[in-house]
């Protein structure tokens, strides 16, 4: 036996104790030992023990063995799957029998041989890593049916996405760490699971951890796992995301909201490509490929002491941005088209389009909620029609106060600037259709875009 496992030693006799701690100490990591069973439930809430060694008979009945059948089930309605071997004499072998039968795992006489103590020992130890593979695997199973399908449909004719969609296709047959950056709502997930299907990961776990959600507190738990104990609620051992993602992808959403404290744990797990769950020791090895997002300014947050530059360096192998849906033309309008299509049949509504004046509608709103704030547009939209068409009057844009402030500018130089930028950017440097947006002819918006020196 190596040195490994956790055991606890319950016996009434101090000396068997003494003995047994001395002759185990080489084998195992850790020992406890109690002289009563009723200690049992403490240790196995804070020690957590790899193999349950128990007296079948102590003081109060030193005969029948009732106190150890009795102690087993306690032991298993605390955990079904604990490993419990009893220690008898050899007149009690068939007690010790009846105890396996009750859920024991073997039985050892009294005096043992030392060579045979051992090797029981091994087999219970084995046995105990082999459930707890299993009950790892059950949780991956849990959070894996939990991720659903890899949704990348996406829908960009701009010369914006074209160029995303191209960065896409060059890294297919690398495993570099990827950035993606962008405003909240433009599809960084969306991407993510696109870049996943196109990898030479993509028949592997695709996993995904939104930081943006998780309390502070649960960073570490939720990336690396834990063991039971590890903390107050720890009632049972759960894989962490980046152990379940080994051999595939981890998402890292939202990354930028890492405390410094975990930027630094995550640096290390990267570096050594191996984690530890909270309350273990034991290192395990890992193989993932990590895709980053965020919405932030994640290199001013470098400047600023706020993201560490060594793992902005680990993860950022290639950076991809993604526009904001206020440049991306008349991708605005295939993707109303697309959602139109999806509520329609969601809903059972007859709505054959969009009227002109309501794809211009959609074409000149600023959308500071990107594709996201569009889905919810149209879902609203076809729910609250009655038309066969929609109309500029079937949008409610629901503007914040921030956004209204933002776009609040009266100077008129500037807000004639603003506009012709905007139809730029909507027409792909189309003058006639840019022009077109601004209802003035293509020759004005020449002298306009010369007077402006855009």
């Amino acid at each position: 036996m190596n040195k490994e496992g956790k055991i606890l030693i319950v016996d009434d006799n101090e000396d068997v104790l003494f003995a047994l701690n001395l002759l185990l100490e080489p084998y195992f990591e850790k020992i406890k030992v109690a002289v009563t069973p009723d200690k049992i439930p403490h240790f196995m809430s804070t020690f957590d023990p790899d193999i349950i060694l128990l007296d079948m008979n102590f003081g109060r009945d030193a005969i029948s063995g009732q106190e150890g059948l009795q102690s087993l089930e306690k032991i298993l309605e605390i955990d079904p799957h604990a490993v419990v071997i009893f220690m008898t004499a050899y007149a009690d072998t068939e007690k010790a029998v009846k105890a396996i039968k009750a859920g024991a795992t073997d039985f050892i006489s009294k005096p043992w041989e030392k060579e045979k103590l051992l090797a029981t020992l091994s087999s219970g130890l084995k046995l105990r890593l082999s459930r707890r593979e299993v009950s790892t695997l059950k949780e991956k199973v849990e959070i894996l049916a939990g991720t659903g399908s890899l949704d990348t449909e996406i829908i960009g004719e701009s010369s914006a996405m074209r160029e995303v969609f191209n960065t896409v296709e060059k890294l297919s047959d690398t495993d570099a760490n990827i950035l993606i950056l962008g405003e909240n709502g433009t599809g960084k997930d969306v991407i993510a699971r696109l870049l996943c299907q196109y990898s030479p990961r993509n028949n592997k776990p695709f996993i995904t951890i939104d930081l943006g959600s998780i309390p502070e507190q649960l960073f570490e738990s939720e990336l690396f796992g834990y063991e039971k104990g590890a903390f107050t609620d720890a009632k049972k051992p759960k894989p962490g995301r980046m152990e379940i993602a080994t051999g595939g992808t981890l998402f890292l959403d939202e990354i930028g909201n890492l405390s410094l404290p975990m930027q630094a744990k995550l640096l290390t797990a990267i570096e050594k490509q191996q984690i530890s769950r909270l309350g273990s020791t034991y290192m395990q090895p890992i193989d993932v490929r990590l895709i980053s997002a965020t919405n932030g300014n994640i290199h001013q947050m470098v400047d600023t002491g706020m993201f560490r530059q060594d793992l902005l360096y680990r993860i950022n192998t290639i950076e991809i941005h993604i526009p904001p849906l206020r440049e991306r033309g008349n991708d605005i309008i295939l993707l109303a088209e697309y959602f139109l299509k999806r509520f329609t049949n969601k809903y059972k509504k007859e709505i054959h389009g969009f009227t002109r004046e309501a794809k211009n509608k959609l074409l000149k709103y600023g959308w500071p909620g990107n594709v996201r704030e569009l889905q919810h547009t149209i879902e609203r939209t076809v729910i609250l029609s009655d038309n066969l068409t929609i109309r500029p009057e079937n949008f409610v844009f629901q503007t914040t106060q921030q956004q209204k402030s933002k776009d609040e500018v009266l100077n008129l130089e500037q807000l004639e600037k603003q506009a012709i930028e905007r139809a730029m950017r909507l027409s792909e440097g189309n003058v006639s259709k840019a022009a077109s947006y601004l209802g003035i002819t293509r020759f004005a918006l020449y002298r306009k875009l010369e007077k402006l020196g855009l």
